[in-house]
């Protein structure tokens, strides 16, 4: 029988470094080679050969509400016939940046730009230029993008990759970077008692998913927050994963914590290429043409982009209960899971939180970039095999979050946990 992905994936090898456009997409650290996906609508992926497979990736974050949804889709639709770029001012720019002051308080103006890596590159240029500081600081594991300053001690496909630091990222750059451990508040202060007054700022995600996924502790980002203001460095929430996915004004409403800048992507294209950064009105009015620091994109606004984050903001605000929903689904998947591995005696573990979780295999609890590595990926890489030849799509790397999205409905729910148990009990007996 004809195999259209290995079709595929060998033509884009010849064109394309690796064959993906994004590493983490070419399966390599859990076997075999990457699906070639046609299509996509709910709660499903459909591949170029006919398959089908309930969505646990979720465009990495973006599908809150599952893929293809009829809102944003026809919201797209009807703006395609007003043009598909402008490079110029549009109103939607003006509508979108007035939806996400109004969403979350701590940002009283943004700037949107085309993608959570170029967001997260203007934040600590912003940063450092306001506080007219040099060093950053970054905790293991945490992954913001590929831009340099990011890739010391980086995590998801980085880690995934097995190559920590990325050749081409210079020795100064990685002196200005300072890397701290997620969750070990000590870890942070001896930081910045031995780099006294250079800090600009310290840059975190307040739930990572790019180790897969990590809860933070009990008063563990306001001791962040705390040293921060003590240290006068800014504090950058890297919300482009848990932006609108958690809350309806990211993790940062949940824990009542207010960071000096924000970074945001994902959700607020709706699944098209975006991502913004905003932040307390004084440090934002730094950015040209209203101050000094430059930051620029052609694509930036993209009245497609913007069409479909409004339709997304929108349905979020129309369907308040959507985040108790995943809460509960979540819960539901990751308890179930619990169970199995206890009742076979696995070494591995559950972290969840609302519509994100990870299975980690290891026994240790994980909560940070060192647990994490504990894990045994080869036991991850049978699982993942398991489940997608059980038709369930999970992202292809233990170091990320699964996402559930609300097209998710109990008969999916009880699809991925058949799925898993007969996956764990075929990977006891083999």
């Amino acid at each position: 029988m004809t195999n259209l992905s290995s079709i595929y994936f060998e033509q884009a090898k010849k064109l394309i470094p690796g064959g993906v456009n994004s590493p983490v997409r070419a399966f390599k650290s859990v076997g075999g080679n990457p699906i070639f996906i046609h299509s996509a609508k709910g709660a499903y992926l459909h591949d170029v050969d006919g398959h089908s497979y309930i969505d646990l990736i979720g465009s990495w974050g973006p599908m809150l509400f599952g893929q293809a949804n009829l809102v944003i889709e026809d919201a797209v639709r009807n703006a395609l016939a007003n043009g598909f770029s402008f490079g110029a001012p549009s109103y939607n720019e003006v509508l979108i940046a007035q939806k996400i002051t109004d969403m979350v308080p701590s940002i009283e103006k943004v700037r949107l730009v085309s993608s959570g890596t170029e967001a997260t590159m203007a934040a600590i240029r912003l940063a450092r230029a306001f506080t007219k500081k040099d060093k950053i600081i970054k905790f293991e594991g945490c992954y913001h993008g590929h831009g340099d300053s990011f890739l010391i001690a980086a995590g998801s496909g980085v880690a995934t990759l097995g190559t920590p630091d990325s050749p081409g990222v210079t020795q100064a750059t990685a002196r200005d970077t300072l890397t701290a451990v997620y969750n070990d508040i000590k870890s942070l202060e001896k930081l910045f008692d031995a780099n006294i007054g250079t800090v600009a700022c310290v840059i975190v995600e307040p739930v990572v998913g790019n180790m897969g996924l990590v809860i933070p502790k009990n008063g563990y980002l306001e001791a962040v927050k705390t040293l921060c203001k003590k240290h006068n460095a800014l504090l950058i929430f890297d919300e482009v994963m848990t932006g609108f996915r958690l809350s309806a004004s990211g993790y940062q409403g949940i824990c009542g914590i207010k960071p000096d800048l924000t970074t945001l992507g994902k959700i607020i294209g709706g699944g098209l290429p975006v991502g913004a950064y905003g932040g307390r009105a004084e440090i934002m009015e730094m950015i040209a043409p209203a101050g000094p620091v430059y930051q620029a994109g052609t694509l930036s606004g993209n009245p497609l982009a913007t069409t479909a984050g409004l339709a997304m903001l929108g349905l979020i605000q129309s369907n308040p209960d959507v985040y108790q929903r995943l809460e509960a689904k979540g819960k539901y998947l990751a308890d179930a899971i619990k169970n199995q591995i206890d009742s076979l005696g696995l070494k591995a573990s559950v972290n969840q939180i609302g519509s994100m979780f990870t299975l980690f295999f290891t026994d240790k609890k994980v909560e940070n970039f060192n647990d994490a590595k504990t894990s045994d990926l080869n036991k991850f890489g049978q699982y993942f095999r398991g489940m997608l030849q059980r038709g369930i799509y999970l992202p292809p790397s233990q170091f990320e979050s699964w996402f559930i999205s609300d097209a998710i409905e109990e008969v999916e729910l009880e699809k991925i946990i058949t799925a898993s148990w007969d996956t764990l009990k075929s990977m006891q007996n083999s």
